[in-house]
């Protein structure tokens, strides 16, 4: 019995996965005189879809299980690489409102085999690490110029560590 409850406890503690979040690829520049909607869901240029596909190779033996996107052309077309890569998973939307966050932090703290990856934006990206991390380590918005951020989240039991990596072409900075 008190193997058991030992094994038990070992099994609940050895339980983690790894979240890795990052922000879309590059997008096309806006042409003057667009319509809102237009503006506001760019595709994604020749240099975020050469990201989309670094990404794609950084994440391709991580055994990522879920992928998560904002409803954009953008955020969607830098997951879509894996995606078709993995051949399993399908890209599931998740909202980036503010009143959303919290349930979509506790779909995130919920999944507890299998690794996950999330695509959003440069004003949601840190809020996401920093929520699941429970502090702060991502201070901040990214600057618009910033794509090549990977932010690496890896869960043991309860116990989230953070670390933030670079992937693809660096940012000019």
């Amino acid at each position: 019995m008190k193997y058991l409850l030992l094994f038990a406890l070992f099994t609940l503690g050895a339980c983690g996965n790894t979240i890795y979040i990052v922000r879309h690829a590059e997008k096309e520049p806006v042409p003057a005189g667009s319509t809102q909607m237009m503006a506001s869901n760019p595709p994604l240029s020749e240099a975020g879809k050469v990201r989309s596909y670094a990404l794609r190779e950084i994440l391709r033996h991580e055994r990522i299980r879920y992928i998560f996107s904002t409803n954009t052309t953008r955020t969607v077309s830098t997951a879509q690489p894996l995606n078709e890569l993995l051949g399993t998973t399908r890209i599931e939307l998740y909202s980036s409102k503010k009143d959303s966050a919290e349930l979509f932090i506790a779909q995130l703290k919920s999944i507890k085999k299998g690794n996950v990856l999330v695509v959003g934006h440069s004003n949601t990206i840190d809020d996401i690490a920093n929520q699941l991390c429970g502090k702060t380590v991502v201070n901040g918005d990214l600057k618009d110029h910033q794509y090549d951020n990977l932010f690496v989240i890896k869960r043991k039991g309860r116990v989230y560590q953070f670390t933030g990596k670079k992937f693809g072409q660096l940012s000019a900075d």
